[in-house]
C-alpha cells in the first residue's frame, strides 16, 4: 500500500509540475509575441464614406487594393458616376454588356423582390427622383397623377437579362441599386481579405458592415446603432451596441433624410407598390445576416413593410436577425430584437 501511495502521490506531483510548466511556457511565449498590427483606411465611394480596419500579418498595406476594388465597383453600380455601367443602362445605351457585379445584384434583387411581395424593387428610380431623393436632384413633386403615371415604369417583372444585356419593357425604366449595392461592395472587399488570409477585419461602407474575427483588443467587433432621432448626432447618440461575430449588418432609417410640406414630414423610404413614402411606426431597421448584401436589402424591406409585417417575415426566415426600433401608441420608443443578436441596449 505504501508503494502504491508513493507512486500515486509522485504521479500527481509530476502531473502538477507538467501543468505548471505548460502554463509557464504559454504565458512566456504569449508575452514575447508581439501583437499583429491593425491598419485603418478611409475614403469616399458610391456617394458615401468607407472605413476599413484590418489585421496585417506581414504588416502589408492593402490601401491601394481597397481603393482599386471600390473604383471598379463604382464604375459598375454607382449612379453617382454618369459613366458607370448602371448609368449607361439607365440612359438606354444599347451597347452595354452587364458585368458580374451587376448580374449578382440584379439576381439578388429579383429574389428579395419576390419574397417580399414587391416591397423591395430596384426599378423605383423614377418615383424616387420625382420626390427629390434620387440622383437627379429634382425638387419634390407630390402630384398624384404624375406618381400614378410613373408607376408604369416600376416593377422587376418588366426587366430581364438576355445574352448579357438588360432588356426593358419600356425605356422609361431605370435602376437604383443603392439599397443593396453598398452591402455587396462590403462583401466584395471581405472576399478579397479572406483570399489574402486576413482573419480579422471590419469593413464599413456607408453604414453597411462586415465583421470577421476580433478587434485589436482580441474581442469581437462592437458596432453602434444610432438612436433614430433627426436631432441626434451620427455616431454619438447611440441606441445600442451589437457584438458582431463573423456576420454582416446594415441599417435603414427614415429619421435623417426627409422633407416637410404643410407641416407634414416625408421620409426617403418609398413603397414601390404605391409610389408614396411609407407611413408607419417603424423608425429604424437593422439587419444582421451572413452577408451584407442580404442585410442591406432586408433592412430596406423591413422599413418599407412596417413592424408587424417585418416580424412575420423574420419568423419565416430565421437565418436573418434584426433590431427594429419603433414607437408605440404613446409615441414611446420600443425595440424588437431577434434571439440571434448579441445586443447591448444603451437606451
Amino acid at each position: 500500500m505504501r508503494n502504491e501511495e508513493w507512486l500515486t502521490r509522485n504521479s500527481l506531483r509530476n502531473s502538477y509540475i507538467s501543468v505548471v510548466f505548460v502554463l509557464f511556457c504559454f504565458l512566456f511565449f504569449s508575452l514575447c509575441q508581439q501583437p499583429l498590427p491593425y491598419l485603418r483606411h478611409t475614403g469616399l465611394t458610391q456617394g458615401t464614406y468607407y472605413v476599413v480596419t484590418y489585421e496585417s500579418p506581414q504588416n502589408k498595406d492593402f490601401e491601394e487594393d481597397i481603393r482599386q476594388i471600390l473604383i471598379g465597383f463604382s464604375s459598375s453600380l454607382s449612379t453617382y458616376d454618369s459613366t458607370s455601367l448602371i448609368s449607361r443602362i439607365n440612359q438606354n445605351d444599347p451597347d452595354v454588356v452587364v458585368d458580374d457585379y451587376f448580374r449578382t445584384v440584379f439576381n439578388k434583387s429579383v429574389e428579395v423582390h419576390r419574397i417580399s411581395d414587391g416591397a423591395f424593387d430596384i426599378t423605383i428610380t423614377p418615383i424616387v427622383n420625382l420626390w427629390g431623393f434620387g440622383f437627379t436632384g429634382d425638387t419634390p413633386d407630390m402630384d398624384a397623377e404624375k406618381i400614378d403615371s410613373l408607376l408604369q415604369y416600376v416593377g422587376l417583372n418588366k426587366v430581364r437579362i438576355v445574352d448579357n444585356k438588360v432588356v426593358k419593357d419600356s425605356p422609361g425604366i431605370m435602376f437604383n441599386m443603392n439599397a443593396i449595392a453598398k452591402g455587396y461592395s462590403a462583401d466584395v472587399l471581405a472576399d478579397f481579405f479572406i483570399k489574402n488570409k486576413i482573419r480579422n477585419f471590419l469593413i464599413n461602407i456607408g453604414g453597411e458592415i462586415v465583421a470577421r474575427g476580433v478587434n485589436e483588443t482580441g474581442y469581437p467587433w462592437l458596432v453602434g446603432i444610432d438612436f433614430p432621432d433627426e436631432n441626434a448626432f451620427h455616431g454619438e447618440d447611440l441606441h445600442s451596441l451589437v457584438r458582431l461575430k463573423n456576420r454582416a449588418m446594415a441599417t435603414s432609417g427614415n429619421y435623417r433624410r426627409f422633407f416637410e410640406v404643410d407641416g407634414k414630414k416625408y421620409g426617403h423610404t418609398f413603397d414601390p407598390r404605391t409610389g408614396y413614402p411609407v407611413n408607419h411606426n417603424l423608425l429604424s431597421a437593422t439587419v444582421v445576416a451572413d452577408d451584407c448584401m442580404t442585410a442591406d436589402a432586408w433592412a430596406t424591406v423591413f422599413l418599407v413593410s412596417g413592424l408587424e409585417r417585418s416580424i412575420e417575415l423574420l419568423k419565416l426566415f430565421p437565418e436573418i436577425d434584426a433590431i427594429l426600433i419603433y414607437v408605440d401608441e404613446n409615441n414611446k420608443p420600443k425595440t424588437y430584437v431577434t434571439k440571434g443578436v448579441d445586443l447591448v441596449l444603451l437606451k
